[in-house]
């Protein structure tokens, strides 16, 4: 039996509006509106529609405190189709969270810690012989559909004396496995001119937008040399806004100097999703449209950048004959107040909200709270 419906006059983020066609969890048919033809009916007058949103920064591993949360309530509850776990796990505990991504609604990917604790504990780097090189490489050879990279969290609580040690180790690792590295960056020491450097093309930057000292902008608000050297050569620019890691300021001086990001990310968990400043993957993409970036830059960032540096370019694209994985949103009128992770506010005219996704070819309605 052939189970179809269609996505009724949504419209894509240029404002072509079409149907979409879903049989048996794969897209059927791209038409015009009007012209879909399926036993069900979504009608999807005003609903933008995406590829599937991808979070390239959360932690979804609920067992650990505070970073944690459960997978659908960070994935596809807030309109993303598709994690990517920031290294919550190291070797000790990833097979723990590829399971549960294998009961979860949400696509699940993961960055494995070099730490094989993890973030059991958050000074996971603090101890050079937490670095276990060949559990990390039986793990990858175990799970490599699942694991994208590497994830080092190079700030002062996290590598306390170890310092820059854990960065070279995590180079040389990232070396010998093929797998590219996800690098924290925060609170020095070790100061990012030391850390930067160290990075390759493909790796990423995450928390580039944090307003702590030790970041990547002077005083006017201009991008350090090897800020602009790492650019050229190639190294991905993730915001992964969190709890303390984005800055209005800092965003500000970067859209101004053309530093724009690759990946919009949350750094989401249940503390931030609960309380703030976070809250959700729309919430992170309406403060980027109030600074000043088009829609289509926007859901660029969450659809079509992430899924090219995951190599899994289905992910972010809308075509026939494809597994259905869609976001439903909308555009809404403020004004809003949306705060960064300095407690900085700002006043949205207009924000992002998510209404809904198609998951691996079924419809999940959207629950946020803020």
């Amino acid at each position: 039996m052939t189970d179809s419906w269609v996505l009724r006059r949504v419209k894509r983020v240029s404002g072509e509006e079409i149907d979409i066609v879903i049989e048996n969890g794969l897209i059927a048919e791209i038409t015009e509106p009007g012209k879909g033809r399926a036993t069900r009916e979504y009608d999807g007058t005003g609903t933008y529609v995406s590829s599937g949103w991808i979070d390239m920064h959360v932690h979804a591993f609920p067992e650990f405190h505070p970073y944690g949360d459960e997978i659908d309530e960070i994935g596809v509850r807030q309109g993303v189709t598709t994690i990517v776990d920031a290294g919550s796990c190291g070797s000790d505990r990833i097979a723990d969270l590829i399971r549960s991504g294998e009961q979860a609604k949400t696509n699940v990917l993961a960055f494995l810690n070099i730490s094989r604790i993890g973030l059991l504990r958050i000074d996971e780097l603090s101890q050079m012989a937490w670095i276990d090189r060949e559990r990390a490489k039986h793990a990858i050879a175990k799970f490599g559909d699942s694991i994208v990279g590497l994830k080092a969290r190079i700030s002062r609580s996290v590598v306390g004396e170890s310092g820059i040690e854990p960065l070279r180790v995590a180079r040389e690792l990232s070396e010998e496995t093929g797998l590219p590295l996800m690098v924290h960056i925060g609170s020095g020491p070790p100061d990012i001119r030391e850390v930067i450097p160290l990075l390759a093309r493909k790796d990423i930057i995450t928390h580039y937008l944090n307003g702590k000292a030790n970041n990547l902008f002077d005083a006017e608000g201009r991008p350090l040399q090897v800020l602009t050297d790492a650019v050229a050569r190639g190294v991905h620019l993730d915001v992964g806004h969190g709890t303390a890691s984005f800055s209005f300021r800092v965003a500000e001086a970067a859209k101004r100097h053309g530093i724009a990001p690759d990946t919009i990310s949350t750094d989401i968990y249940r503390g931030n999703r609960l309380n703030g400043p976070v809250y959700s993957m729309d919430n992170v993409l309406s403060k980027f449209l109030l600074l000043g970036y088009s829609l289509e830059e926007i859901i660029g960032m969450v659809t079509v950048n992430a899924a090219a540096w995951l190599g899994k370019p289905e992910l972010g694209r809308i075509r026939a004959g494809d597994t259905a994985n869609l976001t439903l949103f909308t555009l809404a009128d403020g004004p809003v107040m949306l705060t960064d992770s300095e407690g900085e506010q700002r006043t949205a005219n207009q924000i992002i909200q998510a209404k809904g996704v198609v998951a691996n070819g079924e419809f999940i309605e959207c629950e946020i709270r803020a």
